[in-house]
C-alpha cells in the first residue's frame, strides 16, 4: 500500500493528535490512566479513529489513546529512527514495504499468538501479507482491493472513449486502444488533440492518461499484466525482463513520445500531482486505488467514475495491498498495547473506519459499512472488490530501503534519460545490491 493522504488535523476530548512521537512523555499517567500512543499517517481514518476510541475508552476508562500523525512523505525515514532510539509510539502503522526489517529485528509484538482467535475475521490476504516465518506481526487495520480507474465523465463522452475497455497491449497494436484513447483525451492550448495535426506537445493543458512512476497504481500493475514481476520467490528483484520492457517501455512512450500523460519532471517527486491534476479537468483517466477514493469523491467538480484497472497482455492484474497496525515489542505497556490491537481488529473497533468511508477495514464483518456508504453517495465500489488475478505487493525486511536506492536510476528511466532495458538492469542492480 503506498499511502494515505492527509493534512493537519486536531483531535480533542478522548482522543488527542500530537506532531512529535516520542512515547516516553506519556510513561507515567498521574491519573491512574495508561496512555497508549498510535502512529498512522492518515487523516480520514484519524478522524474515524476518533469515534472509535471515543467507545474504546467509554468501555476501557483505564487507558486513552493518543494518536500521533505523521505526513507519509516523512512517515518512513521518521519511523526506523523513533525504533532505535526507543522513542517509537506504542502502536504504529507499518506497510508491506517496510514491516519486514522491522519483525526481523524482534520490534514487533507476535499478533499471530497473542489474538489467535481474532485471525479468522481478518481479509485473510491481509493477514497472510504480514505474516512472515509463520508469524503474524501486526492487526490488519486496511486493505486496498483492487486497483481501478477513475474517469471524468465528460471528457470521456465528448472523446468517444468506452473505459471500461481499455487495453494496452505493443505486442499488437490493433488490440491497443489505451494509447488511441489517450490521444484523444490529450489536448493542447488551441484544443487540438494529441490525434489532430498541428498538436503541440509544449502547450498541452490536458493529458489522458497518468502514466507515472507510481509503483502501486501504475507500473507494478503493467508489470504483472505484461505476464512479469516485481520479485522472485527469494524477494530479490526480478523486473529486468522482456515483460518489464514491455511494460515500463509502454509507460515511457506514452510520457515522452506520445505526450499523452504528464512529465516526470512533475510526477518523480511529487506522487499527489497526477491526482490532483485529475481533480483539475487536467487529466482524464486517473489508474489508482480506494486510497484516493475520498480524496476524489470530496474534491472533483465534475461527474465521475469508476471503471476496471486498464487490461494488459495477460489481463488485468493487480496487486492487493493492505495496512497493519503494529504492536511496539519495546514498550512497557505491552497488556495495555494489546487490549488496543483487541479492539481495532474488531467488528466493533474497525466500523468506523468503514462506516464513514475512510477506508475498506481488513476486518471483514465491518465492510459492509464502507461498501453502504458510498452506495449512498452514488458511488458504485464494485470494481475493488472484482475477482481477478493479483499480483504480490513489494515484501522483504529491506525492501522498503531497495525501492527507495532505485528511485533515482527510474526516475531517470521514466524522463527518458535512460535506455528502458539498461535502466531497468541498473535500477535492478542496485535494488538487489541494497537488499544484501
Amino acid at each position: 500500500m503506498r499511502r494515505r493522504l492527509g493534512a493537519a488535523l486536531v483531535l480533542v476530548a478522548a482522543l488527542v493528535l500530537t506532531a512529535c512521537s516520542p512515547a516516553s512523555r506519556f510513561d507515567d499517567d498521574a491519573d491512574g490512566v495508561t496512555t497508549v500512543t498510535l502512529r498512522l499517517w492518515d487523516t480520514q481514518v484519524a478522524a474515524a479513529y476518533r469515534r472509535s476510541f471515543d467507545a474504546f475508552t467509554a468501555a476501557n476508562p483505564d487507558i486513552r489513546v493518543e494518536l500521533v500523525q505523521v505526513p507519509f512523505k516523512d512517515y518512513f525515514t521518521s519511523l526506523p529512527l523513533d525504533v532505535a532510539s526507543g522513542t517509537a509510539t506504542d502502536i504504529y502503522w507499518v506497510n508491506s514495504s517496510n514491516f519486514g526489517a522491522l519483525a526481523d529485528a524482534g520490534r514487533l509484538i507476535d499478533v499471530g499468538s497473542a489474538l489467535a482467535d481474532q485471525r479468522a475475521g481478518w481479509v485473510p490476504a491481509a493477514a497472510d501479507q504480514y505474516t512472515r516465518g509463520g508469524t503474524l506481526w501486526g492487526v490488519p487495520v486496511v486493505t486496498d482491493g483492487r486497483i481501478a480507474l477513475f474517469y471524468n465523465k465528460d471528457l470521456v463522452r465528448a472523446a468517444g472513449v468506452d473505459p471500461t475497455t481499455l487495453r494496452w497491449d505493443p505486442t499488437d497494436p490493433a488490440r491497443d486502444t489505451l494509447l488511441p484513447a489517450a490521444r484523444r483525451l490529450t489536448a493542447d492550448a488551441t484544443g487540438r488533440t494529441a490525434d489532430q495535426p498541428g498538436f503541440d506537445p509544449r502547450t498541452v493543458r490536458r493529458y489522458g492518461f497518468n502514466a507515472a512512476r507510481d509503483l502501486q497504481a501504475i507500473y507494478v500493475n503493467f508489470l504483472a499484466s505484461a505476464g512479469g514481476r516485481l520479485q522472485a520467490p527469494d524477494e530479490t528483484f526480478d523486473f529486468a525482463t522482456p515483460a518489464g520492457e514491455q511494460a515500463f517501455g509502454y509507460l515511457v512512450n506514452m510520457i515522452n513520445t506520445e505526450r499523452v500523460a504528464p512529465s516526470a519532471a512533475d510526477t518523480n517527486q511529487n506522487p499527489d500531482f497526477s491526482r490532483d491534476q485529475f481533480l483539475r479537468g487536467r487529466i482524464a483517466l486517473f489508474q489508482s486505488g480506494t486510497y484516493n477514493l475520498a480524496n476524489i469523491a470530496e474534491g472533483a467538480t465534475f461527474d465521475w467514475g469508476i471503471a476496471p484497472m486498464v487490461e494488459g497482455p495477460r489481463g488485468r492484474v493487480s496487486v492487493v495491498s493492505s495496512i497493519v497496525a503494529a504492536g511496539n515489542a519495546d514498550s512497557p505497556r505491552r497488556p495495555e498495547i494489546l487490549r488496543v490491537l483487541r479492539w481495532l481488529g474488531s467488528p466493533e473497533g474497525a466500523a468506523p473506519v468503514g462506516d464513514s468511508g475512510a477506508g475498506l477495514p481488513a476486518v471483514t464483518a465491518a465492510q459492509r459499512g464502507w461498501f453502504d456508504y458510498w452506495a449512498r453517495r452514488g458511488v458504485d465500489t464494485r470494481e475493488f472488490v472484482a475477482d481477478g488475478p493479483t499480483t504480490p505487493a513489494p515484501s522483504g525486511p529491506k525492501v522498503g530501503a531497495a525501492t527507495t536506492a532505485m528511485e533515482p536510476t527510474l526516475d531517470d528511466l521514466f524522463a527518458g534519460r535512460l535506455p528502458v532495458a539498461a535502466g531497468l538492469r541498473r535500477a535492478q542492480d542496485i535494488g538487489n545490491a541494497a537488499l544484501r
